[in-house]
């Protein structure tokens, strides 16, 4: 309905601070209780909110109040009121897949979390029909969709870096379908209890024709790598965003802060900005705005830039080693909710329901600088 342009009104029921957080794009903040009655008062603020489509929408969590609040609607007469299923948990699930054209041979799908905006992706030799997934979140059904749309066999599955926003789904996935699933050699180091095929610096994994080399770009996290896809395209992961850069205090914090600054400063302009101009840069997430809006771009369209791009235009790239670290290192972000817990299931030492993991992936990424 968003997508096209349809007249509605979308009212989020739930709490100032939740609200304020993270919704919907466009959705008007109502606050009402699971057990609160549509008084005459509430209701006059309702109608100076309620001006014009005929057709309301409500959202709250996991669509609960939200319900409540819709037939307490529906009995003060309005007539055409609807909930949405499952609340902000369901909308958390809404996926994107955005095929991106890098002028090459290897075809690249970018599926994208429109709420959270987690990106990941899809890279196949279109001639052989083979596949690999990297970044999968803990829906692996939308990547395999994309494969199974196309007639596409996945034959590696790769995470980039342990995350620390989102529950990966890569290791599930390759246990399911019965292969590789690759890690950094590093991620030993991260203490990673479950095996995986390593990947040292530089190597190569060939999907068909395509090769997929595992590029050591410490900073976001000790064991990141990135995966550059022939010569075309490079999948940064948390290292390089579009007009950003990924922050590094996740891992490295207190006296350790300036030292993964550091290494984020070497791994952009030694490793990554040392590629050709016109390779693709492919980030593994793009900002979501309180406002539900993604910072760069639409939802649908690729978020992508270019090496060349990044290094003349972006203002973090252009500041000397020191002024960037201090950057990074300055201020207080706002932490990944639960991210120590994330970060713990992802290394294999906890394990988790999937609606707990639900509850601890609520609101957007964190992950940028």
């Amino acid at each position: 309905m968003l997508d096209s342009d349809e007249d509605f009104v979308l009212l989020d029921t739930r709490g100032d601070e939740s609200y304020e957080s993270w919704h919907v794009r466009g959705a008007k903040h109502f606050p009402f209780d699971a057990d609160e009655s549509l008084t005459d008062d509430r209701k006059a603020e309702l109608d100076s909110l309620v001006d014009g489509p005929d057709r309301v929408l409500t959202i709250c969590a996991k669509g609960i109040t939200s319900d409540h609040f819709a037939d307490e609607m529906s009995e003060a007469g309005y007539e055409d009121v609807a909930v949405v299923t499952g609340g902000m948990e369901a909308w958390s699930q809404v996926y994107d897949s955005v095929p991106v054209d890098t002028g090459g041979t290897a075809e690249i799908v970018q599926v994208q979390r429109r709420a959270k905006g987690c990106l990941g992706y899809v890279v196949a030799d279109p001639e052989s029909g083979e596949a690999a997934i990297v970044d999968a979140t803990r829906h692996v059904s939308e990547f395999r969709a994309v494969a199974d749309d196309r007639d596409w066999e996945i034959t590696h599955v790769f995470d980039t870096h342990v995350h620390a926003d989102h529950v990966s789904g890569g290791r599930g996935l390759a246990e399911e379908l019965g292969v590789p699933y690759h890690l950094s050699e590093a991620a030993r180091e991260r203490d990673v209890s479950y095996d995986f095929e390593p990947l040292e610096r530089n190597e190569v994994v060939e999907v068909g024709d395509v090769q997929l080399k595992a590029i050591r770009v410490p900073g976001h996290t000790t064991e990141t790598i990135n995966v550059l896809v022939n010569d075309e395209a490079v999948l940064t992961a948390d290292t390089l965003h579009v007009e950003s850069v990924g922050r590094t205090e996740l891992e490295f914090s207190g006296e350790e802060a300036r030292e993964g600054a550091r290494m984020q400063y070497e791994s952009l302009h030694r490793t990554i900005l040392a590629e050709p101009d016109d390779v693709t840069v492919l980030p593994g997430h793009v900002n979501v705005t309180s406002d539900g809006e993604f910072e760069r771009g639409e939802p649908g369209d690729p978020v992508c830039s270019t090496v060349g791009e990044a290094r003349t235009t972006y203002d973090l790239l252009r500041l000397g080693e020191d002024e960037f670290v201090d950057r990074l290192t300055s201020g207080d972000h706002e932490k990944p909710p639960n991210y120590e817990r994330v970060i713990a299931i992802n290394r294999g030492a906890e394990a988790v329901e999937m609606q707990e993991a639900t509850e601890l992936e609520m609101g957007p990424n964190r992950c940028s600088a």
